[in-house]
Parts: structure tokens; C-alpha cells; sequence
């Protein structure tokens, strides 16, 4: 089951004095998603949004899918919020929630596409028993908290397992990674069964945003799993 890469912006590293112009710009350069890392001070050691930016990427006029990864605990009262708001997918860590299946039911019930993020050392057990209602599994790379950390290399062989979980699973599952994610890595993660690749700094800090996705997209593409 080959599903089709992606690469989706992470407005983390984004001039939030400008966003909505940072945010036309990558998705004209050819991203295809928004990401949307909320973080609490709690589940992880940074502050950063909430349902309004959200809400106020759609009023600009944003149309693309944007995925909002809660990085928060607890995480169901701002299920709601943000499907309000124009969250296409709503992903959280399974560690956050005392209940992971009703938190992901709860997603689904507010009309958003759910899914499951793993940090570095957390299992991908959590998955045994809810693929079903999973669209979107998320592997950190990076521990979560801040922008461009490096890759860790051991992450892909997580990507490999996964990616194995969503064959054997029959489901059309997302594999997504997320964190330190550059040119010289990218082809790597691709071979390892990712199909969606969530960058920041690597698009944001680029002089030329359209010349850093294009040379990404074709990593991506050169070999497929």
C-alpha cells in the first residue's frame, strides 16, 4: 500500500510576525499540509498556540489540510476547540490521555481525522488495539519541545516497525515523521515506509522555499518502499 508523500510544513519554525504570508508562500512553494505543534509547558517543556491561530490561518483564506499535533496534557478538552477552529486531523501522544481509544473516538465524533504520535523511547504498543481508528500514525524523531533538533538515527527503525504495523493492518494508515528531517536524511526516512514528512526548519530558514521543497520532493520520490 503505497500512499502518497507529502511534505507538510511545521509553522514552529515560521516568522509568526507574518504567519498567514509564511503560510501561502510554503503551501505556493508546494507543501501540501500545515502543521500545528501545540505545546502546553506541561507534556513538554515549551509554549507556543492554541485554537485561534488555527481559526485565523482559515480566515486568511488557508485551505489545505492542517494537523494539529497536541503536544498537551490532558488533551480531550481541546479536541473540540480545535475541530471548531478548522483542524483537519488532530493527532496526540497516547501517554497524555488516560483513555487513548476514547480520545481518539472523541476526534472522530468532531468530524477531524485522528491519529497516534510516539515520542523517541515510547512503544508503538499503544497501537495494538486501536489501528482502526487511527488515519495518521506520527514518529518523533526529536525529543518534542523545539525546532530543529537533529534526527535521531535510531528512529528508523521505529519507522520500519510501523510501517510493517500498517501493511500487516490492511487500514490505509499515514506514516508521518516529524523532527530533524533534511536533505541528507530525507531519502533514508522514505526507504524506511514514511509518507508524509513534517519540516520546519529546514523549509523556513531556507532562503528559497520553493528550490528546498522541490529538492525534497524528489528525495522522497527516488525510491519509495
Amino acid at each position: 500500500m503505497n500512499q502518497k508523500k507529502e511534505i507538510s510544513a511545521s509553522i514552529l519554525s515560521a516568522n509568526f510576525a507574518k504567519l498567514g504570508e509564511e503560510v501561502k508562500s510554503v503551501i505556493q512553494a508546494g507543501a501540501s499540509r500545515i502543521h500545528i505543534d501545540v505545546m502546553d509547558n506541561h507534556y513538554v517543556p515549551n509554549l507556543t498556540v492554541g485554537p485561534l491561530v488555527c481559526q485565523a490561518l482559515r480566515a486568511e483564506g488557508i485551505t489545505v489540510p492542517l494537523d494539529v499535533h497536541l503536544m498537551v496534557e490532558p488533551v480531550d478538552a481541546l479536541v473540540p476547540l480545535f475541530a471548531k477552529a478548522g483542524a483537519t486531523r488532530i493527532v496526540f501522544h497516547p501517554e497524555a490521555s488516560k483513555h487513548s481509544d476514547r480520545t481518539l473516538q472523541l476526534i472522530q465524533d468532531v468530524g477531524c481525522e485522528a491519529g497516534l504520535a510516539f515520542n523517541p523511547a515510547t512503544p508503538l504498543d499503544y497501537l495494538d488495539y486501536v489501528l482502526d481508528k487511527v488515519s495518521v500514525i506520527l514518529i518523533m524523531s526529536v525529543n518534542p519541545g523545539f525546532g530543529g533538533q537533529k534526527f535521531i538515527s535510531s528512529s528508523l527503525k521505529k519507522i520500519k516497525r510501523a510501517h510493517e504495523l500498517i501493511l500487516e493492518s490492511r487500514y490505509p494508515i499515514h506514516l508521518e515523521v516529524d523532527g530533524g528531517i533534511k536533505a541528507d536524511n530525507i531519502e533514508s526516512i522514505s526507504k524506511a515506509g514514511a509518507n508524509i514528512f513534517c519540516m520546519g526548519s529546514a523549509i523556513f530558514e531556507s532562503k528559497n522555499y520553493s528550490a528546498s521543497i522541490q529538492e525534497f520532493k524528489k528525495l522522497i520520490v527516488a525510491r519509495c518502499p
